[in-house]
């Protein structure tokens, strides 16, 4: 266990100084929730969205769950680069754990996500966003949980396809759908009845509520609750699926 834990801080180490050294790229993964926050925001101060919270209590947490299920989903971007460089099997002959190959790397995503969501909401603040500390802090810990189980999933996915063509499109196919069902620009409680029972398939969409319910301060009408719960279940079962994948793929 301590040769896991030492070989997962170095992993960290690695990809954290290499996303430092990568300013663009945390510039530009806050691009587009920031031109939502902007331009999109706005137009939802006089519309009425059902529930509790204003405008910018529903758009906020759903932005930043939209930064989880896209940053991490791409994920496995970065591996297929480093296997096509030869980076990977460099790895592979080093004593270094193979499960910490995979958690340094998600650590790293993880942290990352952390950073921008706090830009985010700092941004959002500007705008109007009034929310409690603990709320946020909660929020921010729902979305930590989507990052680690999508960044676990897409990396274990790219190291059993050889190119970006055999990645990109499976990873959209299911990206946009579940953005659109999961309400992260709009709550589903505004769509017709037959969308809204059948986005009660997509995990993602309790992730959304409870996060919304954390920053007006809902805490116990069981909405946060069940985001909670099932935070926790995709985690462990995408974060087991996803050390099997790469375990294998890596072997």
């Amino acid at each position: 266990m301590s040769t896991v834990l030492s070989d997962t801080g170095l992993i960290f180490g690695r990809y954290v100084r290499q996303t430092l050294r990568s300013r663009i790229s945390l510039i530009f993964g806050l691009l587009q929730p920031m031109l939502f926050l902007a331009f999109f925001g706005p137009l939802l101060e006089d519309v009425p969205l059902g529930g509790d919270g204003d405008s910018w209590q529903t758009l906020v947490p759903g932005l930043l769950v939209q930064l989880g299920l896209f940053g991490a989903a791409f994920a496995g971007f970065g591996i297929i680069m480093e296997k096509q460089l030869g980076i990977v099997e460099r790895m592979r002959v080093t004593p270094v754990s193979r499960l910490a190959l995979l958690l340094g790397r998600v650590l790293r995503d993880a942290l990352q996500l952390m950073v921008q969501s706090l830009i985010l909401v700092l941004a959002g603040v500007a705008f109007g966003l009034r929310a409690p500390v603990i709320g946020v802090a909660i929020g921010f810990l729902l979305v930590g949980a989507l990052a680690v189980s999508l960044a676990s999933l897409s990396y274990a996915f790219a190291m059993r396809v050889n190119t970006v063509q055999e990645f990109a499109p499976v990873i959209n196919s299911i990206n946009l759908p579940a953005m659109l069902l999961s309400g992260i620009l709009l709550p589903m409680a505004l769509a017709p009845a037959w969308l809204d029972v059948i986005s009660h398939i997509v995990p993602f969409r309790y992730l959304v509520d409870a996060v919304r319910a954390a920053f007006v301060g809902d805490y116990g009408d069981g909405t946060l609750a069940l985001g909670v719960l099932v935070a926790a279940a995709l985690t462990a079962v995408s974060v087991t699926l996803g050390t099997q994948l790469f375990r294998k793929a890596g072997a």
